[in-house]
This record gives C-alpha cells, sequence and structure tokens, in this order.
C-alpha cells in the first residue's frame, strides 16, 4: 500500500490535522504540519501506537455483536487524537487541533482510506 501517499493526502485535506500516522508491520510512516510543535517523540509515538493496535484487536471482539469498529476518538487536554484500522491490522493515527471539526475530517480520511483498498 502507499502509505506516504496516503499520508500526504491526509494531510492536505484539512488544515487543522497536525499528524498523520500509518502504523503497519512494524513500520511507521509519518508526517507533521509545518510550524506545528510535536508534543511526543518518535519512539513515544510508536509506542502509543503499537498500544492503539492492541486496543483494536479487543475491539475486534465484540464485533460480531455490535457491528466492525471503523474509527476512535479521544480527546486530550492539547489534541484530538483519531484512530482508523487500515490493511490486514495497521492503523491510521491522525491528531488535530482542538478546534477541529472531526466527523467531518474523519470523513475524508475515510473517503481517501476507502480510494486504497
Amino acid at each position: 500500500m502507499e502509505y506516504e501517499k496516503i499520508c500526504d493526502e491526509i494531510l492536505d485535506c484539512d488544515s487543522k490535522i497536525r499528524y498523520i500516522g500509518i502504523y503497519d508491520f512494524g513500520e511507521l510512516y509519518d508526517k507533521m504540519r509545518d510550524g506545528v510543535e510535536n508534543y511526543l517523540s518518535r519512539e513515544e509515538t510508536e509506542t502509543s501506537l503499537s498500544q492503539a493496535v492492541y486496543r483494536w484487536s479487543t475491539r475486534k471482539k465484540t464485533s460480531e455483536k455490535i457491528g466492525k469498529p471503523i474509527f476512535a476518538l479521544a480527546k486530550y487536554e492539547k489534541i484530538y487524537r483519531i484512530t482508523i484500522p487500515i490493511g490486514g491490522a495497521g492503523l491510521i493515527l491522525v491528531s488535530t487541533e482542538l478546534d477541529a471539526d472531526v466527523n467531518i475530517i474523519v470523513d475524508k480520511i475515510l473517503k481517501i482510506k476507502e480510494n486504497y483498498n
């Protein structure tokens, strides 16, 4: 899959997106918006993503009863964080500004992802 191209498209789809990372098969492909402060080091981001992959695996356990998980959203004091599954066990992680319209951003990301499936 063309992860770097997907990262570029997602970063370009909304000015409120701060960071995009795709984690799959132990590899991290990511882009940060120019001029934006990075809150986590690369190591911290990779650790966070590997934990998110585990959380996704637990969400899948109830999918037969409530449906397949499409995205997860967390609000922190400084950012929103959106996670969306991609590929076999991969995840897209996007952080946005707090004044972002996260539902619109999720819809845009899902359309971009769909173009690569």
